[in-house]
């Protein structure tokens, strides 16, 4: 079928109307009607060919919500109706070992993006920044009753994201965590933390940012652009989860972790950043990588959040309105996530 969508035709053009073919829904398919769908910094990079990886024309989108239109002959558990939502991952192998247990975001063969990608079957997926999405059932999560299914939106890849290692990590009570960056991904690490009962502190080199940090929920907020604040927070923390995408080094924050303490990085710099080896060395400390999460730790997140009231903030923006919303991302202009209501294509 034609799907109205937004796409972007060439390097350095807008993004502007667009039509995609999606395909009839195979016996394992769902055939969804977005929507939503979140903007995620993801989506700058891809489309503005920063890494060099754009397949134009890219239709963008990878936090999609919506309502299953069709559904093939073999799903099972899905029904037409249903609130869904689709992330990062439009398919994998299925058969490696990361597959087989929930882990599809490291599929040994890398899994298919739901956009700027080829799928298995040699087609190249188009993403939410549309009217229809078809997928294999697999991939498709259910959004559970009482989450804003707009707001819910970024929880497919901003949520997952941070919810992964504050679980693999073992956050709850007694552990102090340290949120570093406060923006579409340290906002919800923020809420995330705390919802599990961990000492929650936000960590920012902006005193503008405090105020929002509080009202987020963060037990304490430590001005890193002040040496001795920084200082008096060496060796107490459990974990540090670094959104930071831009240049930095870590080195400060890495005396702020006890022994064995960790940072892991959710953030991913474009290029190298310094660290200094002994920083480790001296109290046993470890640094870490997170790549989102599978469809199942995807489904646990959602209902985690149901349980304790999380959602993105986010603004609402209209179709037309998505290039002055990539505009004011690369600004940093957005508290903290923006979401497209499809309803206007």
């Amino acid at each position: 079928m034609e799907a109205k969508a937004y796409a972007i035709l060439a390097e350095g053009q807008p993004l502007e109307p667009f039509t995609v073919e999606r395909r009839a829904p195979g016996p394992e398919d769902v055939l969804i009607e977005l929507m939503y769908c979140g903007i995620c910094h993801t989506d700058l990079i891809i489309g503005n060919n920063e890494g060099g990886l754009a397949m134009y024309p890219v239709v963008p989108g990878h936090e999609m919500v919506g309502r299953i239109a069709e559904v093939g002959a073999q799903v099972t558990g899905l029904a037409v109706g249903e609130m869904v939502g689709v992330g990062c991952i439009a398919d994998s192998c299925r058969t490696c070992n990361p597959c087989q247990t929930g882990d599809e975001q490291y599929c040994d063969s890398g899994f298919t993006l739901s956009f700027n990608a080829v799928d298995p079957s040699g087609e190249k997926t188009f993403g939410g920044y549309s009217s229809h999405y078809t997928v294999n059932q697999r991939y498709a999560v259910k959004i559970p009753e009482g989450l804003d299914p707009a707001a819910a939106a970024p929880l497919l890849c901003g949520g997952i994201t941070v919810y992964t290692p504050l679980k693999r990590f073992g956050v709850g009570p007694g552990k102090k965590v340290g949120v570093l960056g406060l923006g579409g991904l340290g906002h919800l690490a923020i809420k995330m933390s705390k919802a599990m009962g961990a000492h929650t502190v936000m960590l920012t080199s902006s005193p503008g940012k405090v105020g929002d940090a509080e009202k987020l929920g963060a037990d304490d907020v430590v001005l890193t652009s002040n040496e001795e604040d920084v200082q008096a927070q060496a060796f107490s923390f459990d974990l540090i989860i670094n959104t930071i995408s831009g240049p930095h080094s870590p080195d400060s924050f890495l005396t702020m972790l006890k022994r064995e303490g960790n940072m892991c990085f959710v953030g991913a710099p474009q290029t190298p950043i310094p660290v200094t080896i002994s920083n480790l060395i001296v109290g046993d400390k470890i640094m870490s990588g997170s790549l989102i999460g599978g469809i199942p730790s995807t489904e646990e997140m959602l209902e985690f959040c149901a349980e304790h009231g999380i959602t993105a903030d986010i603004e609402m923006v209209n179709m037309d309105q998505v290039n002055e919303a990539w505009d004011r991302i690369e600004k940093n202009d957005v508290k903290y996530r923006f979401v497209l209501d499809l309803a206007s294509l």
